[in-house]
């Protein structure tokens, strides 16, 4: 499939109403469907399994930062809670091309987290993606591109929605967790990472996984009162957002395994980047010594940073300073996305923001990372550019 793009925003937001995309949702799981109500504050909220959920705080797109206030927001009046014709206009009026779109602040992932039924819990995530591929995307697959969800508790259900994405015709797929559910890596997850492979799924993760106890499962956990400090939060302590998750792939031997995969970690911000690649390298060559005695935790083959380097692609909204710093990350490692319609979002006037960050950038990086690294990561066949 050629592709014969010009702008990608590979970080935008579904933000229609939970009461919309899961209005199709088994009969049997009806009650779970999220309900709409008015807020004391005149806002609209949903009634959810857990409690009462507002959400739509963070729809800020096209609204005068004198006038925005994040209470009260009634979802229909905001930009970006439309459907895809709606849709389509948006991306017209802000110069956009296509868009990669993953669940927003009232997306699936905070409707469905409060739910305790595990079958419950699928249904509904489920309902979305397919509601995503068939109701939404589906009107034009090229522009509207849908991030299928990723389920965040079993390694069954990751894989088995990982194979209804796939049928269904989505291009990528995000995960909150690690495959198995667990907040650091194991070796059941390198089923979901093959199958994923085999399928050409493109996998991504959106700022962070979900964090909390446990950081990693090393081959030895000495007592608690000869443990040392964490090895794999020592590795990461000088980067943010997705930093900790990328060096827990890292020490995991994951892409040792997988040469080929490839990670896209959205909406980053990248001019942190440089110094956590220079000081994981620096606290491995300090601290790997004693972390094989202590966790007999294997050296790996090469330094942390060439690994990072090689298979994580890094997102970014509005970063001048990191694009300054584009050749300690790589150039072929960075895509912009607008974070339509969220508070970081310059809609309808991204035009503004990509100049400001790409002023003095080659014509043919700055298409590298507004287009042509997201259609890489897609295994798009990026044909001549039509746009400088």
């Amino acid at each position: 499939m050629a592709h014969d793009g010009k702008i990608i925003s590979a970080d935008s937001h579904i933000e229609v109403p939970p009461d919309v995309w899961s209005s199709g949702i088994p009969e049997r799981y009806a009650g779970l469907a999220p309900k709409r109500i008015t807020l004391p504050t005149g806002g609209d909220g949903f009634i959810v399994e857990g409690g009462i959920y507002q959400g739509g705080s963070n729809l800020y797109a096209g609204i005068d930062p004198k006038e925005y206030n994040p209470i009260g927001l009634k979802w229909d009046e905001a930009a970006g809670t439309g459907g895809p014709d709606q849709r389509l206009r948006e991306l017209d009026q802000d110069g956009i091309d296509s868009e990669w779109m993953y669940p927003g602040v009232g997306g699936v992932r905070n409707i469905t987290k409060g739910i305790k039924d595990p079958d419950g819990y699928h249904a509904l995530i489920r309902t979305y993606n397919r509601w995503l591929a068939e109701d939404f995307c589906s009107l034009d697959p090229d522009r509207l591109v849908g991030v299928g969800c990723i389920p965040d508790r079993t390694l069954a259900e990751a894989l088995d929605e990982l194979e209804f994405c796939a049928k269904a015709g989505l291009k990528l797929v995000e995960i909150a967790a690690f495959p198995s559910g667990k907040t650091y890596p194991v070796a059941e997850d390198d089923r979901f990472w093959a199958r994923a492979q085999e399928l050409r799924m493109p996998v991504t993760v959106h700022v962070s996984l979900k964090a909390g106890g446990q950081v990693f499962n090393y081959p030895v956990t000495p007592p608690e009162h000869l443990r040392p400090p964490d090895y794999v939060t020592r590795l990461a302590r000088y980067g943010i957002r997705g930093a900790q998750n990328a060096t827990q792939m890292v020490l995991s031997g994951l892409f040792d395994r997988f040469p080929d995969l490839k990670i896209y970690f959205a909406e980053q911000q990248v001019g942190w980047i440089p110094i956590y690649l220079e000081q994981m390298d620096h606290n491995y060559e300090r601290h790997r010594h004693w972390a094989e005695r202590i966790y007999d935790l294997k050296p790996l083959n090469r330094l942390p940073s060439e690994y990072v380097k090689e298979h994580i692609y890094w997102g970014f909204f509005d970063d001048p300073v990191g694009i300054r710093m584009r050749y300690e990350i790589g150039v072929d490692r960075i895509i912009w996305g607008g974070d339509f319609p969220h508070v970081e979002s310059d809609w309808p006037n991204s035009y503004k923001t990509l100049e400001r960050n790409f002023r003095d950038v080659p014509a043919e990086e700055r298409r590298k990372m507004t287009f042509g690294n997201a259609a890489a990561f897609l295994g798009l066949e990026v044909s001549e550019p039509v746009r400088a």
